[in-house]
């Protein structure tokens, strides 16, 4: 197989030398003595959709994100500052709300002479959700006077999170109008992002999340998680299309264009991170990696693997398109080629991201890396656990709590499906948007940051993830939407008609 021909020169020679071996060790090998004293601020994160909470589709579940589950771990989660979404479902569309509503109305399966009514039960559930956030109550963002401790806003880039602040979130808002095609709530990552933003006066309007961290850092921050760089890449399995980064890519406007960072970009880009990271007060910081995108299952591999032992298949579409109804001329898709290419480029970010914190840890700060990117690789389903000649040579599966272990069937990497007996049938990891992880899967993020947490010294209340409180709270894992498969062929219809998914559910 070969790289396409658009891919960086640097991608293409990191290629030959074969994918990214994870670091699993917190202090990438570097002893540091860890830093001690009291802090007001146990916990402080800046990312996006990953850490602010956001599943199938949206931001609304935010006391089940993985930092309010370590906070709830550390008995801080009564102080632990978060943004709150309402209204039905929060933003910008639950998908798990909408199926559930169809369910209740049409029943486990959509019969074909319904599909109109429910494409019509379901435009009216969207317009619910525009009117409550474009003209209802949601459209006012509350005025908070203190600065939240999650600061993180989904869809964020790094040069969001560098550059966007509450008074251009403002400026940003422009007068809604009620779109029949489009029923999605405009400016909805504005929206989102002013109920994270401090906006208590006009200097804290001009505050991005670094300073608004900062400014928290003056009173002295415990721990730091800075969980960033998955929309410079995530855009390529979302769209199903791969735009590489140009000189651009630090102009707002520009940048939209691109799907995936070149890797010297993103390196330009983390570097401002990491000098705006320094001016904060924490006595320890975690940085995390960037997963591969092409893992989360909204890209859905078809056909057999390229070849015996390789990671990738021939095309990735639709989790809604079947092997044999593919078509690539008419189907939306990307190439293994291009999934290696992606894939590469997101392991050089990696390696960057690793040598900051070797770099920090060499002059005596404390700082740690948590691999994500390598824990979910070994929960890859397809990839590595049942394909043993694709597996490389450092792989192990990922030890799954015994709460997860004890379900039936074990969660795993997989597209979420009902088994038409009100439980699943496979999935369990991610979501109904297939990118974001479900309740339990946020709760083994929070169990690998809290163990470098406990390394690092900090004291837990309860150092182990109650992962039962977990299960009993992921209403997909218990209990899914039964009339998943059904809808997901209206969906299938509707995207191919109406372009249903780059419409709706804003991908």
């Amino acid at each position: 197989m070969e790289l396409p021909s658009d891919t960086p020169d640097d991608v293409v020679a990191a290629a030959a030398g074969g994918p990214r071996i994870p670091q699993f060790d917190p202090t990438v090998g570097i002893p540091v003595v860890p830093s001690a004293g009291d802090a007001p601020h146990r916990l402080v994160v800046i990312g996006d959709s990953l850490s602010q909470g956001f599943q199938s589709g949206a931001v609304f579940n935010t006391e089940l994100s993985y930092p309010s589950i370590i906070a709830h771990q550390l008995g801080w989660l009564d102080q632990f500052r978060f943004p709150r979404y309402g209204g039905p479902g929060g933003l910008p569309l639950n998908i798990e709300l909408l199926l559930r509503t169809l369910e209740e109305r049409f029943g486990p399966r959509l019969d074909l002479w319904e599909v109109p009514l429910a494409l019509f039960a379901a435009r009216g559930f969207m317009d619910q959700v525009e009117d409550y956030w474009e003209r209802g109550p949601g459209s006012e963002a509350p005025t908070f006077s203190a600065i939240n401790h999650n600061l993180s806003v989904y869809g964020w880039d790094l040069r969001d999170a560098l550059t966007k602040t509450a008074q251009g979130c403002e400026a940003a808002l422009h007068q809604p109008h009620d779109d029949l095609i489009s029923q999605i709530v405009e400016n909805n990552g504005e929206r989102a992002a002013l109920r994270v933003l401090p906006r208590g006066s006009d200097a804290e309007k001009r505050m991005t999340a670094f300073d608004a961290a900062a400014e928290l850092g003056k009173e002295g921050i415990e721990t730091l998680i800075v969980f960033l760089g998955a929309n410079n890449a995530l855009r390529t399995v979302t769209e199903l299309r791969v735009e590489w980064s140009g000189n651009n890519f630090r102009d707002p406007d520009g940048k939209r264009d691109y799907t995936v960072w070149q890797p010297e970009h993103f390196a330009s880009e983390y570097a401002e991170v990491l000098a705006a990271i320094r001016k904060i007060n924490a006595q320890h910081v975690i940085l995390c990696t960037v997963p591969h995108v092409t893992i989360a299952p909204i890209a859905h591999g078809l056909g057999g693997k390229i070849e015996i032992g390789s990671r990738y298949f021939p095309y990735y579409a639709r989790p809604w398109v079947r092997d044999t109804d593919f078509d690539p001329q008419r189907d939306q898709h990307i190439t293994g080629a291009q999934a290696w290419a992606v894939d590469t480029a997101i392991d050089m970010y990696n390696d960057g991201i690793e040598q900051a914190v070797a770099n920090a840890r060499r002059v005596g700060k404390d700082w740690y890396l948590c691999d994500i990117a390598g824990l979910l690789e070994r929960v890859a389903s397809r990839r590595y656990v049942t394909d043993v000649n694709a597996r490389p040579s450092w792989w192990t599966p990922y030890p799954l709590p015994k709460a997860l272990t004890d379900l039936q069937p074990v969660p795993d990497s997989l597209f979420l499906s009902a088994d038409g007996r009100g439980g699943r049938a496979s999935g369990g990891l991610f979501s109904l948007d297939g990118v974001h992880p479900t309740t339990v899967a946020y709760g083994v993020m929070a169990h690998e940051l809290a163990n470098i947490m406990v390394a690092a010294g900090v004291q837990f209340d309860r150092a182990q993830v109650d992962f039962d409180r977990l299960v009993r709270r992921d209403t997909l894992v218990r209990t899914p939407p039964q009339n998943l498969d059904s809808t997901l062929g209206v969906i299938g219809w509707a995207d191919e008609h109406l372009g249903f998914a780059k419409r709706v559910f804003g991908l």
